[in-house]
């Protein structure tokens, strides 16, 4: 087998990727504190078409030097806004009929494996701080809890790894919709 070259994987271009249909997934960053994490996850938001990405309370925005690192451009192409209050956003998206979701270690959490996404619905995924979590009155608020299973001696995942596992799932689950 021989490695394909970048100019053979036929990627959009970055506006291609804005007039393209996206999957219906909103990712929402509850106070995230590394800048490459938040590259990482737009990243990954710009592999499977995420419709929007909201950066709420310290989550830094773009242009940053430590975002672009690992975002490689893709806050160029995916749309993204600032949310000082993720409770805020939260209520706001529940008003406009998205479904959302917090990735979080939950009393009555849906194993990912075993959550089947709604047909025709939005959803927005809500991932949060690198120690403290989503934050209880966001997971309170929330239409549901999934939780990622895991078997070994930790307790989490880092949330930029976190965030591809669930995306890809997610997306692979409503391409077959």
């Amino acid at each position: 087998m021989r490695k394909l070259k970048n100019s053979e994987l036929n990627r959009l271009d970055v506006e291609g990727f804005k007039t393209t249909k996206k999957t219906p997934l909103i990712i929402v960053l509850d106070n995230i504190r590394s800048l490459n994490n938040i590259g990482s996850v737009f990243r990954t938001s710009d592999a499977f078409l995420i419709e929007k990405v909201y950066l709420c309370g310290i989550t830094a925005t773009p242009p940053h030097k430590d975002i672009h690192k690992t975002a490689l451009g893709s806050t160029d192409s995916v749309a993204w806004e600032y949310a000082e209050d993720t409770l805020t956003l939260i209520e706001k998206l529940k008003a406009n009929q998205v479904n959302v979701v917090s990735i979080e270690q939950a009393e009555n959490a849906i194993m990912l494996n075993d959550f089947t996404p709604a047909k025709n619905q939005t959803y927005a995924l809500v991932f949060g701080n690198e120690v403290k979590g989503v934050a209880q009155d966001v997971v309170n608020q929330s239409n549901a809890v999934i939780e990622i299973p895991q078997y070994g001696t930790k307790h989490s995942l880092n949330i930029s790894v976190s965030a591809g596992v669930v995306i890809w799932d997610v997306f692979a689950k409503m391409s077959v919709l």
